[in-house]
């Protein structure tokens, strides 16, 4: 339970959470993390001379010049200046078992956001906008969220995807310049989709109430107005959009979702009320997860299959018409060409009748 102190900071302030919740001494990020995410950090770890290129590229990369904006016109988070929040940080890191805490800036922006970024040391952001809207406990899992981004080591390829990101934009007018590094800003951005998957895994872990994960994730979606709004009719919307229309909206979906660094709210609030009713989950609560001293063991091999494993269950059980059809070509389904044709006019199976060409559901999770 969470109680003591926590001198990552070196102020030796005692922690005093508003309520009691279980801590995780020694946890390896590898008990929170997605395992699409888990299977390329694993992988990034091993490379040999990994963590002397990326040194090698901070050169390159503006984090001095961000550590001096935020320093210069941003509010740091302390014992003087926004407390609340210094002591939800440290609670949170406390949790988690990070031995050094953040630092930690509020940032005016009206838009409710908040980010984890730096190669050397992890710096978190959150805006004014955040800090209004979200009552303590959606808060605390906030903060946790991006702390389990910390502990994962989220903030070195997160200010690399922003790097790339920027020299896209300028070097948009060199001929195929911009087509090479936009290839690898999608990929990042892919995997950075499930990363975010694994942080609010780890906000849930440090709040440890779900339903006021649920709400924050709900107030980003659609503003301080709980009065108007329901978790169960929030969660319904990402079944339905999960679910809903036929080829031509699977397309829209994946067009939809490519620029994005996030994936969309709902869809988030449903995989982590998925994952908190999973074995995984109950058995981290219970004490039983992955330690950090034994992350140098992990094997590359295991990490990849678990994640192949992993996409291929989310395929099978997945009710987007185009996952559908793919589980049924897979499973040696007739009539291919009337398939497409009924999926891509919403008529079904398009007329044929050939065995195993029905469009049947593939079951709930």
């Amino acid at each position: 339970m969470t109680n003591g102190n926590h001198d990552g900071n070196g102020s030796g302030q005692e922690n005093v959470p508003s309520r009691q919740r279980r801590r995780f001494p020694g946890i390896s990020s590898r008990a929170y993390e997605h395992p699409a995410d888990r299977s390329a950090l694993v992988a990034l770890r091993k490379l040999s001379g990994f963590d002397t290129v990326f040194k090698a590229l901070s050169g390159l990369l503006p984090e001095r010049s961000l550590r001096l904006l935020f320093l210069s016109d941003s509010v740091r988070v302390s014992d003087a200046q926004f407390a609340h929040l210094n002591t939800m940080l440290r609670d949170a890191c406390y949790i988690l078992d990070l031995e050094k805490v953040p630092a930690m800036y509020v940032q005016q922006d009206p838009k409710p956001n908040a980010m984890c970024i730096g190669l050397d040391e992890p710096i978190i952001v959150v805006t004014t906008g955040l800090v209004e809207l979200l009552d303590e406990e959606e808060m605390r899992a906030v903060v946790g969220h991006e702390v389990g981004h910390a502990l994962s080591g989220h903030s070195v390829y997160r200010t690399i995807l922003l790097f790339l990101t920027n020299l896209a934009l300028k070097v948009a007018w060199i001929p195929l310049g911009n087509v090479a590094i936009m290839a690898i800003v999608t990929a990042l951005r892919e995997w950075f989709r499930k990363s975010e998957l694994s942080a609010d895994r780890a906000g849930l872990l440090v709040g440890q109430d779900l339903q006021a994960s649920m709400r924050g994730l709900m107030k980003i979606a659609g503003g301080n107005h709980l009065h108007e709004m329901n978790v169960d009719a929030f969660l319904e919307q990402a079944e339905e959009y999960e679910a809903g229309g036929d080829l031509r909206d699977s397309v829209l979906k994946i067009m939809n979702v490519l620029p994005r660094s996030h994936p969309f709210t709902t869809v988030r609030a449903a995989e982590l009320k998925k994952w908190a009713a999973t074995r995984d989950y109950q058995r981290i609560m219970d004490g039983h997860y992955p330690r950090r001293d034994e992350d140098a063991d992990t094997s590359v091999t295991d990490s990849f299959r678990q994640s192949a494993s992993a996409y291929a269950d989310d395929v099978r059980s997945s009710k987007d018409p185009l996952m559908k059809l793919v589980t049924d070509i897979a499973g040696g389904a007739g009539d291919l060409g009337g398939k497409l044709r009924g999926k891509f006019t919403g008529q079904g199976n398009g007329g044929g009748t050939s065995a195993g060409s029905s469009d049947r559901p593939s079951g709930d999770e």
